[in-house]
């Protein structure tokens, strides 16, 4: 005897139950790959964020040893600059203190025969020299050496020359010209300068 089995059971319910069941273990696998995926997310950005400030940490303490650094070299480039304008006083100093050699030097080499320098007075740069000469044409012999620009003095004025007598010697009185003429003391780098072409 055959028997036939009837399955009485809705079909379509069960389908769409498995159906269901299906859906709802999807969106779980789904919410839980979310979830990791947001967490592998934030765990990468927060390492990313942590290293940029680290990095941001570091660079901010190189750029204060740097700023210190900037300080100091300020200090030294001050102190220098400072030994510097010490250097240049000194050798001021030094030079102006060979003006007055420098100057008779030159007056001994620049006064013709038949001048007598009677008095030099210097004040600063320029100096005021006195004397006798035996001719007017003697006092234009020195103004024109003292013109030359070849040792320390330029720019000689005359200021006055006048003819008195003088006795000379023990001999009779005769005609000599009085003179006074002012002239400027060359800085000591002005005159290294023109002594160097006046060599070439």
């Amino acid at each position: 005897m055959n028997i036939v089995l009837i399955n009485l059971l809705p079909h379509r319910e069960a389908r769409r139950k498995m159906r269901r069941e299906a859906f709802y273990a999807g969106v779980g696998a789904s919410l839980v790959a979310g979830a990791v995926v947001l967490g592998l997310g934030f765990t990468v950005l927060s390492a990313m964020i942590d290293h940029q400030q680290n990095r941001n940490d570091f660079l901010t303490r190189e750029i204060g040893k740097l700023d210190v650094q900037i300080k100091d070299i300020a200090h030294l480039r001050r102190d220098i600059d400072a030994l510097r304008a010490r250097q240049k006083a000194v050798e001021d100093l030094q030079s102006d203190r060979n003006l007055p050699v420098y100057l008779f030097d030159d007056l001994t080499t620049d006064t013709p025969t038949g001048v007598q320098i009677s008095g030099v007075r210097q004040n600063g740069t320029s100096v005021l020299i006195q004397g006798t000469a035996l001719s007017q044409e003697r006092v234009a012999d020195l103004l024109r050496n003292l013109a030359s620009g070849k040792g320390w003095l330029e720019k000689p004025e005359l200021i006055e020359i006048r003819s008195v007598s003088q006795r000379i010697g023990g001999s009779d009185p005769q005609n000599v010209s009085e003179f006074q003429l002012r002239v400027s003391l060359k800085k000591p780098g002005a005159a290294k300068a023109a002594s160097a072409a006046s060599a070439h």
